[in-house]
């Protein structure tokens, strides 16, 4: 349940008043308002990313810190969001095929998982 400030709800706020303690409440209205849909998607992102760290744990197999470390891999290596990187790999749960470039990435992160330690 998200809720999005709409462009008619903030022009009433932006000139609710003329006074600066009017002008400051309804842009610390719109910070909030902003700051709630970020934190919605946050929530929804987590879940998502906590579901992918499970597949990781299965497929690699490795703990559920590496599986997080696999994640993050995949994602700088690939220049795409850890939240899209997961949900991207839940996705195949649905049928739907890992892209290529993540694919490649994937098993790249997995023989550097699984590279022997040098000292």
């Amino acid at each position: 349940m998200h809720q999005v400030t709409t462009h008619r709800e903030v022009e009433p706020l932006s000139t609710a008043g003329t006074s600066t303690g009017d002008e400051a409440l309804a842009a610390e209205v719109l910070e909030l308002r902003a700051r709630n849909e970020q934190l919605s998607q946050a929530l929804v992102s987590r879940a998502v990313i906590d579901q992918a760290r499970g597949m990781a744990m299965v497929l690699a197999p490795c703990s559920s810190d590496r599986s997080w470390d696999l994640l993050v891999d995949v994602s700088q290596h690939s220049n795409v969001k850890l939240r899209d990187v997961a949900a991207a790999l839940v996705a195949t749960t649905n049928g739907q095929e890992l892209p290529d470039a993540l694919r490649r990435e994937w098993r790249r992160a997995l023989r550097r998982l699984h590279a022997p330690e040098r000292p």
